[in-house]
């Protein structure tokens, strides 16, 4: 039997929860776990719901639409493995924690890529016999170099891009030929201090909290709808360079649960904000 995880996002309304299981039990679906939450400000009902059994796609899908009301917005996605290019620059810590989950079964996907825009980060990538491409963005205009980037990303069709630390801002001409697929961890529990240095500016700062954020990409530079965060507490003891090492296991961590989260189909972007079933 398959198993395949069924989307639901509409406007809410009266009995859509048994409305759309009693369309699972019509084409007898066994439903392996359900979710559901509504938006009461804007009136949006967003329901996940993990099946399995004989799939007729095309049925089972006209027939939920004649049950869902105006506006709805449905799809049926398959529990399979999902594709992964990861994007690095030269810090090794949340690229090599994937790296170790993936290897070690841990996180169930696919890394197909790596491309870097320096080489620093070959030499790990080779270790696990995963392809790695360095695209220098030297001498390259910013246009020109992302070219590069997307014909490498294109070859191998990832369902997701993830920038692991890849220092590089990102133009709207790229970021819209992967709309809702390029996750970035960030360096802070947003919003952040802006700059270089952002562990330094905390340390000078006095900062009590450091955290990190999980998001997708935008044209709004880090501001685009957060899938997962977290804090740990600091204290006047720490120097810039401990708080710096505290903040990337906190990058490498939230970077992962939300990986894990996106790939299981527990995430659903609505406007610039996400509704995420744990």
């Amino acid at each position: 039997m398959e198993k395949k995880i069924l989307l639901t996002d509409c406007p809410d309304d009266k009995g859509l929860i048994a409305k759309i299981t009693n369309i699972c039990y019509k084409h007898q679906l066994n439903i392996i776990k359900n979710d559901e939450f509504v938006d009461r400000a804007e009136g949006r009902f967003f329901m996940r719901t993990a099946l399995e059994g004989i799939f007729n796609d095309t049925t089972f899908l006209e027939d939920l639409d004649m049950a869902l009301p105006q506006g709805a917005e449905r799809c049926l996605v398959s529990a399979e493995r999902k594709r992964l290019v990861l994007m690095v620059t030269r810090e090794p810590h949340c690229l090599g924690d994937i790296l170790m989950k993936c290897y070690s079964g841990a996180m169930d996907v696919e890394i197909a890529a790596v491309i870097g825009n320096y080489l620093d980060l070959g030499g790990l990538v080779e270790k696990f016999d995963i392809p790695f491409h360095c695209v220098p963005a030297q001498d390259l205009e910013r246009s020109e170099h992302e070219q590069k980037v997307a014909a490498l990303v294109d070859e191998y069709n990832p369902d997701y891009l993830v920038l692991a630390k890849y220092m590089r801002v990102l133009t709207p001409e790229f970021v819209a030929r992967y709309p809702g697929r390029i996750i970035n961890i960030h360096h802070s529990f947003l919003p952040a201090f802006i700059g270089a240095k952002p562990y330094q500016q905390a340390y000078e700062r006095g900062v009590k909290i450091i955290g990190a954020t999980a998001h997708f990409v935008t044209d709004d530079l880090d501001e685009g709808p957060i899938i997962e965060q977290d804090v740990i507490h600091v204290d006047h003891a720490y120097s810039a360079e401990s708080m710096a090492d505290a903040g990337r296991d906190v990058e490498k961590l939230v970077l992962s649960r939300a990986l894990q989260l996106v790939l299981q189909e527990r995430v659903f972007i609505h406007g610039n904000k996400t509704v995420v079933f744990k």
